[in-house]
């Protein structure tokens, strides 16, 4: 979202306007990059708790990063974040520690944009005697024992998420994801690229399944963070109808996200509570309780990213289906969806596969994926049988991209070759190696 003094404070005036907003992202193929995001937890070696933003925390890690040319971010004072080369560097509430990548021309590019932030990340915490683990939910905490990131728009989504979810404070608290961010050509590429990959981003929530363990003991499910997605806020996440809709464009998801409740917006560099007020009603008739605020289109990038369907719009497709993994797992995501939507015969083949699947089909599939993965079935097809052709179309899309790209993909064909997710290779090493304890998939998932 923008940070204080960086927002568009253009007045809205119509629907168009803001459907143009989303519009703008199209580009030429030879312009389309690649965005990873990934999300990881911090742990003490000490004690294996989570840092608290200070002392000796959070803070104190980004802090460490400034000598190497990174720029502070700052809220209310406070550092929450950093930023250098069209990358940042960015707090989630309980202090998942995200790196958001750059815009790279090839996924080689971004398995290094990743190893060097693992290496600077390592040489800053590790004398602090903090480590770090990317996995899709916290193993072993409780959600009253993780910390609060002193960011003032979590005050108002921690109040908020209690009134429409049951697990939203878990989402904020212990969940990690990696995602990947890919450009369209324009309004028609949008439509068929948000439409084939809603429809198979269950099947990388199977394929990435990492989080099995809930406070020390099996959770019953393969991706726990997958599960608490479902019942985090119905208003805003999932698999939006409108996307299946004949003529589906730009216009008709502004009007979807018109229609979903509002966190905040940001005045003279300060969140204003705006929860339970649709953006509709703001355009319409101004923020109540506060006369004179009326909708920017700053506001409406704000309100964008407050949207969390399983993929979201905004001005290019974000893939976010995934739980966090190991670093080579973090890079097979990208590779995915590039090589299934940077080229034009895959993408094809792709939307050909899951053309005729209907939306309440996508979204059986959907809830059942957290506690079967894999044996999740469609049509009478395991997601295993259906990853199998998946993965062949993309590997053919990153050979057809001429980079060398598609031995990236390799851990995802040895997990559809085994049939085991690495969940399922936490919950054997716990019954086996283990011994039950959960803690020492701290020291094996450590990056």
């Amino acid at each position: 979202m923008s940070n204080p003094g960086e927002a568009d404070l253009t007045p809205i005036s119509s629907t168009r306007q803001l459907a143009q907003w989303f519009a703008e992202g199209s580009k030429p193929r030879a312009d389309w990059r690649i965005g990873t995001e990934h999300e990881k937890f911090g742990f003490r070696h000490s004690d294996l708790s989570p840092p608290a933003y200070e002392p000796d925390g959070i803070r104190a890690i980004l802090e460490g990063f400034l000598p190497q040319g990174w720029e502070p971010i700052l809220d209310a004072g406070r550092i929450i974040g950093l930023k250098k080369d069209g990358a940042s560097v960015s707090l989630e509430p309980g202090g998942q520690f995200e790196l958001s990548g750059g815009p790279l021309v090839d996924l080689h590019d971004t398995a290094a944009e990743l190893d060097a932030h693992l290496a600077e990340t390592r040489a800053v915490a590790g004398p602090m005697g903090i480590g770090f683990a990317p996995l899709g939910f916290h193993p072993l905490q409780t959600q009253d024992r993780m910390p609060w990131m002193p960011k003032s728009r979590y005050a108002i989504m921690r109040g908020y998420m209690p009134r429409v979810g049951a697990m939203g404070l878990d989402m904020m608290l212990r969940t990690c994801t990696v995602q990947v961010n890919l450009d369209f050509g324009d309004e028609a590429d949008m439509a068929e690229k948000l439409r084939l990959s809603l429809a198979l981003q269950p099947l990388a929530t199977a394929l990435f399944a990492n989080s099995p363990f809930l406070e020390g003991k099996p959770s019953g499910f393969r991706t726990l963070r997958g599960k608490v997605w479902t019942e985090t806020d119905p208003d805003r996440t999932g698999i939006p109808a409108c996307v299946w809709e004949d003529g589906f464009g730009f216009e008709r998801f502004a009007e979807y996200v018109l229609d979903v409740p509002m966190y905040f917006v940001m005045r003279d560099g300060a969140f204003v509570d705006a929860t339970g007020v649709s953006f509709r009603h703001f355009m319409a008739h101004g923020l109540p309780g506060h006369p004179g605020v009326t909708a920017t289109m700053g506001d409406w990038a704000d309100h964008v990213t407050t949207v969390f369907t399983d993929v979201r719009l905004k001005r290019f497709l974000e893939m976010r289906g995934a739980d966090a993994g190991s670093p080579a797992m973090m890079v097979a995501q990208s590779a995915l969806w590039t090589g299934l939507l940077y080229d034009d015969a895959a993408q094809k083949a792709a939307a050909a596969l899951v053309r005729d699947w209907s939306l309440e089909e996508a979204r059986g599939l959907r809830a059942a994926v957290p506690r079967q993965a894999l044996t999740a079935t469609i049509r009478g097809r395991s997601l295993r049988d259906v990853a199998r052709d998946v993965l062949a179309i993309a590997r053919d899309g990153l050979v057809a991209r001429g980079r060398d790209e598609a031995g990236l993909l390799a851990p995802l064909d040895a997990i559809v070759a085994s049939g085991e997710t690495q969940a399922d290779v936490w919950l054997r090493r716990y019954e086996t190696v283990w011994g039950g304890d959960v803690s020492r998939i701290f020291a094996e998932a450590a990056v």
